[in-house]
């Protein structure tokens, strides 16, 4: 009997196929990132991972990783990759594939727990496994997918109410980015209305009273040990240097070059001025607003809410890169389900999405290759591609089915 084009997608959809597929992809993207580097003057690699190599081999030597110029992430990035000196250069790319397709297994795990199923399930986590820009970044040697795994388990272990083990891995990927921090809040208004409570006519005085149940002290209690053990232990090996350059520069961070920010121009304008610091800590102001808004709002579906955090976070920052776009497209495959949009109306969102970083590109290709002093240009850009991302976001929460903390209890 001939095989439908239906029962061929279904069976492509398979579970084991799609994650052997999306693994076999990113394999064959490694090693032709190894034939490109050595025989063409564009390399495939991305320059982070020289240096993240770079400071695994300072570590093996016994030298701080900071050794390293540029190098302004958790030593244990470094010490993970001490396997790129010991045993092959491509011992991280290898390790970044692997988080990247165990991401999808998350996913597919997450989704399955919430009601959907195989089929349904295999088919939204194949948006991250088979994503041209997940493949690509991981396959050039980004870590970004390290913290996407961790993120993922987090949320999964929070939706099997382990939350000791959701507490360790939340710390961890806090540890190794910053950003995760915002979904501090959304997580302990999520596990302690999951309490006595359940959600139900909850007032805003009940609702931080809640902060305080017993669930969420000892949440926040095995996250904090796991963060400052961490702390303190790489304090004691590399000092000053580990807290300036993985915690403190980030949050006064100066970024001068052209970015997708809306503040880049402000920065580079203001970059000699005695205020400079002072602007770059006010534009937090409109993150922490909209942050707290989404947060007690949306808590209820703990996913939707991160989703929504991350992508506020990423697109009112003062440093805006393509990578960041990971954070929140790791979480988008838990959103779909329950986003009411038409194929013509997502394709439209998609479509002006993608027309935002195109003419955000053009000036910026001039400018980058070409020496044209296009700022004011990447700086309306820039802004224009703001307005496109806050409108989606307003567009998906206008279009999503919020799950309900009754809808929560029946999956458990």
């Amino acid at each position: 009997m001939a095989l439908t084009a239906e029962r061929f997608i279904f069976r492509l959809l398979n579970f084991w196929v799609l994650h052997s597929l999306a693994l076999v992809i990113r394999l064959f993207l490694v090693g032709y990132g190894i034939y490109q580097d050595k025989t063409m003057v564009v390399k495939y690699t991305d320059i982070d991972y020289h240096v993240f190599t770079d400071a695994a081999r300072f570590v093996t030597q016994g030298e701080s990783p900071y050794n390293r110029s540029t190098y302004r992430y958790t030593p244990l990035l470094a010490w993970i990759l001490v396997p790129n000196i010991y045993v092959t250069p491509h011992f991280g790319k290898l390790l970044f594939v692997t988080c990247d397709v165990l991401s999808g297994v998350l996913l597919y795990r997450i989704l399955s727990l919430q009601g959907l199923s195989s089929n349904a399930a295999g088919c939204f986590s194949a948006v991250w496994l088979l994503n041209p820009l997940p493949i690509g970044v991981s396959t050039r040697g980004s870590a970004e997918a390290v913290l996407s795994l961790l993120v993922l388990s987090t949320l999964l272990c929070l939706e099997l109410k382990r939350r000791f083990m959701a507490a360790f891995f939340y710390a961890l990927s806090v540890h190794m980015k910053i950003y995760p921090v915002t979904y501090a809040l959304p997580i302990a208004l999520y596990i302690s209305s999951r309490g006595s409570l359940e959600g139900k006519g909850r007032s805003l005085f009940r609702i931080l009273r809640g902060l305080f149940n017993k669930n969420v002290v000892m949440f926040a209690a095995v996250a904090g040990v796991v963060f400052l053990a961490l702390t303190i232990a790489f304090y004691y090996m590399y000092g000053w240097d580990f807290l300036h350059e993985t915690y403190l520069y980030h949050l006064t961070r100066r970024d001068i070059r052209h970015n997708f920010s809306p503040y880049f121009y402000m920065m580079y304008l203001s970059v000699e001025s005695e205020w400079s610091l002072v602007l770059g800590l006010v534009s937090f102001l409109p993150q922490l607003l909209l942050l707290l808004l989404t947060s007690v709002a949306f808590y209820a579906d703990l996913p939707f809410c991160c989703f929504l955090n991350t992508a506020i976070f990423v697109s009112f920052n003062k440093v805006c890169t393509s990578q960041y776009f990971l954070w929140y497209l790791c979480l988008l495959p838990l959103v779909l389900p329950r986003l009411r949009l038409s194929i013509k109306q997502g394709a439209g969102l998609l479509l002006l999405w993608f027309i935002g970083q195109g003419l955000w590109l053009m000036p910026a290709y001039y400018l980058e290759f070409e020496g044209h002093n296009t700022f004011v240009y990447i700086w309306l850009a820039g802004l224009l591609f703001l307005f496109i991302n806050s409108f989606v976001m307003v567009q998906i929460i206008s279009h999503y089915t919020p799950r309900t903390f009754h809808q929560t209890k029946k999956t458990e």
